[in-house]
């Protein structure tokens, strides 16, 4: 890519997505680190409540709090290391389209994700934890983010870094696409 373009000026969607995205994204890793040095630490404190029907430390450990002899903590770790990467505002500036559509599966497979654990903590523990509903609606956010504001391939950038023929700088492609509508 040139350097003579700034990055900025790169996104093929609005820079308030590609910002927000980004820091949706540390906020997801922040959290899953909290929980997961939480998990393996048993000397810090849990600032949650274990009162009722909030208790994260009945959410987090005993059954249905891991998979495949690793606590779901760990996988929320790993997945938001690669939304911070895909979310990066340099992994949006990229111009190819495969890279939009692994950062808009990978995000689809969170909200799969999520579905999960809400059921594990709902039908199962009958308990919630506010740190685990954090990642939830993170990641869900997130997802509408993406979906709402998805690259087309009319908004991949050509070898110019300059936007593809029928896309606008700074608008979502649907947005575009409803402007060439009328």
């Amino acid at each position: 890519m040139s350097a003579s373009v700034p990055l900025s000026e790169r996104y093929p969607v609005a820079r308030w997505v590609v910002m927000s995205t980004f820091v949706l994204s540390l906020i997801g890793l922040a959290i899953s680190i909290y929980l997961t040095v939480l998990h393996y630490d048993k000397s810090i404190t849990d600032f949650c409540p274990n009162t009722g029907v909030i208790n994260c430390g009945l959410v987090t450990s005993g059954p249905y709090s891991s998979a495949f002899g690793l606590p779901f903590a760990v996988y929320g770790l790993a997945y938001f290391v690669g939304m911070a990467v895909l979310c990066s505002p340099w992994v949006w500036a990229l111009a190819q389209l495969r890279v939009h559509q692994i950062r808009l599966l990978a995000s689809a497979t969170g909200i799969a994700m999520i579905f999960y654990l809400i059921y594990i903590e709902f039908a199962i523990k009958h308990h919630i934890c506010l740190w685990c509903t954090g990642v939830h609606v993170t990641t869900f956010v997130i997802f509408a983010i993406l979906i709402t504001n998805r690259v087309t391939p009319s908004d991949e950038l050509d070898e110019t870094n300059q936007p593809g023929p029928s896309s606008e700088r700074g608008k979502s492609s649907l947005s575009a696409n409803e402007d060439a509508a009328s």
